[in-house]
């Protein structure tokens, strides 16, 4: 029998909820709590008005985030289940009705909900949480970018080229070549030309996409055919190298990397859904239950509306428009945003660009680069940033999340905002973001708070960035980069995400980066401006509890509780745990179960 509790099913729920707590209690007196459970345990008139659950997942270390967050200092709620000898899960099974957590609690009262066809997983002692969310992420790139070369990690140029040599061997002559991974940041200071690449590989047209997709790079013949010379117009806010001798060096710097992205034959249709599936499939294998995928095109909008339509996601997609799809954009205008939460995929945001990125020294500084005397970077309308239509999608009741990097680019986002406010609002009621936010001068930082902004910020790109950033802001600015606790402090909401495939999603790498402040070898040590760290709560919470909120579903998911959506991540390791004994073992989680809306969509094997 299947539906909505009701009486004596009700007082098995809110007893099954008093279990974790008193599993804390028990545990801290000493009193074995199965023993206490056992001599407490209600009625069989009780148990027989219990419905028989969907799914029973049992087993586990819950930790539901089911109690008040941190405060602004990150002292640990009096509320959660933590005490002076650390971390304790605060329940161990849960069981599911109709795609919602019917119960939660240990695991010998969940399996009462246990019926004839009840699906019962043990995860034999995994951690179970609230389910991820990837906060910005490029879907269709992602999918893309498994079945292109990968050059992430990628240290030179003769490496990168060897890749690209052993692809040719196993495609057509005169088809296009593709790889994505190089670091635009990593390798400003020396960029490669096209010489080496096109000497080994001439016969195939290449593109080789930058890490965060602010740089291009590629051979004689991919020039010719796209028609780049020496005499080819640079696109305003963008950057064509050359050689001494005046012609195309074979790297494009932000919007002139478009000239090649464009030539890119585009997929079809049904390609273009194949590698959304695999994106979301791949997501949904990293323990994600929602992707905000952020600048969505038009032909990427279609395609998801059809799989949506063919019940064909595997994980929630949050759709963030694309404000350089003016089409697309004022179309969806007169549509006005979603509304229904509950769809598999919703459309209720938009991504804008102001600035460029700091690597490639596009993002706007008030001062010069610091290795680079005279350049500031570029912004505004000349890197495509069109202020009537993204106030008029503001106007529209969108949430905005604006791509700004550079202290000037982040003020003038907030500016930009700020006005908007005053000429419409009821705009500020819509959670707008700033995405990266990533250098911020100490005059802005309280700004997030006071305007209700969210800063959509990244772990993984302080770690990677740490060789260089500081070469190109100097030993000041810096201070008022990646701040993630800065900005905390200050009452701003933070979320954490990837900005995939620009960087390893990898919840394990995310939280592991936002702890420590170290790379993936655990340097350096001690950790670079350790105290911009988050807690390990604080983290969790930005990947969860903090990202429903920015995506407006605070209500039905962000924390394991009966009546939310069952959406759930689970893995191998206790995160909890090892920020405090070993956090560098976090990089060796694994995800062991990914659950949708009640569907198990990813499954480790044993």
């Amino acid at each position: 029998m299947k539906g909505k509790f009701s009486g004596s099913g009700f007082r098995r729920v809110r007893y099954i909820l008093t279990v974790a707590r008193l599993r804390q209690l028990f545990s801290f007196i000493g009193v074995p709590f199965l023993a206490m459970l056992v001599s407490c345990s209600e009625s069989n008139e009780i148990d027989s008005a219990v419905q028989e659950a969907d799914l029973i997942i049992t087993g586990g270390k819950i930790y539901s985030l089911n109690w008040a967050k941190p405060n602004l200092e990150g002292k640990t709620s009096d509320a959660a289940p933590y005490d002076g000898l650390g971390w304790h899960a605060d329940a161990e099974a849960l069981a599911i009705i109709d795609g919602k957590i019917a119960a939660i609690g240990a695991s010998m009262e969940i399996d009462k909900m246990r019926g004839e066809q009840t699906r019962v997983i043990d995860v034999m002692g995994a951690t179970i949480l609230p389910g991820l969310v990837d906060s910005h992420a490029h879907i269709p790139e992602l999918g893309a970018t498994l079945s292109r070369v990968n050059l992430i990690g990628i240290a030179t140029e003769e490496e990168a080229v060897a890749l690209i040599v052993e692809q040719a061997k196993n495609v057509p002559e005169g088809e296009w070549i593709v790889g994505q991974g190089w670091d635009e940041g990593a390798w400003a200071n020396n960029y490669p030309d096209m010489n080496l690449l096109t000497s080994l590989v001439p016969r195939h047209p290449v593109l080789m996409r930058s890490l965060h997709g602010f740089g291009a790079w590629g051979n004689k013949m991919a020039f010719e055919r796209v028609g780049i010379t020496r005499d080819t117009p640079t696109p305003d806010g963008g950057e064509i190298l050359y050689f001494d001798n005046g012609d195309p060096s074979g790297v494009l710097i932000n919007n002139a990397s478009s000239l090649l992205e464009e030539a890119i034959p585009a997929p079809s249709k049904e390609e273009l859904k194949r590698q959304i599936v695999a994106g979301l499939a791949q997501m949904a294998k990293d323990g994600y239950v929602t992707v905000h995928d952020a600048g969505v095109s038009s032909e990427s909008m279609a395609a998801m509306q059809e799989l949506e339509d063919e019940n064909a996601l595997p994980v929630r997609v949050y759709a963030m428009l694309s404000a350089r799809d003016a089409v697309l954009s004022e179309e969806w205008i007169k549509r006005g945003p979603d509304t229904d939460n509950g769809t598999m995929f919703v459309t209720r945001s938009v991504k804008a660009y102001y600035d460029g990125a700091l690597g490639s020294r596009g993002a706007q500084l008030f001062a010069d680069y610091s290795d680079m005397p005279g350049h500031r970077g570029v912004s505004g309308n000349e890197y495509g940033f069109d202020q009537d239509l993204v106030e008029a999608l503001m106007a529209s009741g969108f949430q905005v999340g604006v791509h700004a990097i550079g202290d000037a680019g982040n003020k003038e986002t907030l500016d930009f905002y700020e006005g908007v406010f005053e000429r419409h609002p009821d705009a500020q009621l819509n959670r707008h973001r700033i995405e990266h936010a990533q250098i911020i001068s100490s005059a802005d930082m309280g700004r997030f708070f006071s305007m209700k902004i969210i800063a959509s910020m990244e772990p993984p790109h302080a770690v990677e960035d740490m060789p260089w950033a500081e070469q190109r802001v100097g030993s000041e600015r810096i201070k008022g980069a990646y701040a993630w606790q800065t900005l905390r402090r200050s009452g701003a909401t933070v979320i954490f995400n990837a900005d995939n495939p620009g960087s390893d999603h990898s919840i394990f790498y995310g939280l592991h980066s936002a702890i420590t402040r170290q790379d993936k070898s655990s340097l350096p040590i001690g950790g670079w401006y350790p105290d911009e760290a988050f807690t390990i709560e604080e983290a969790i919470r930005a990947y969860t509890t903090v990202a429903a909120y920015a995506g407006f579903r605070e209500r039905e998911t962000g924390i394991l509780e009966v009546g939310r959506w069952a959406d759930i991540s689970i893995m191998d390791i206790d995160p909890f745990e090892l920020a405090q004994s070993d956090p560098a073992q976090i990089l060796e989680g694994r995800i062991v179960l990914t659950v949708v809306a009640g569907k198990v969509v990813y499954r480790a094997q044993p």
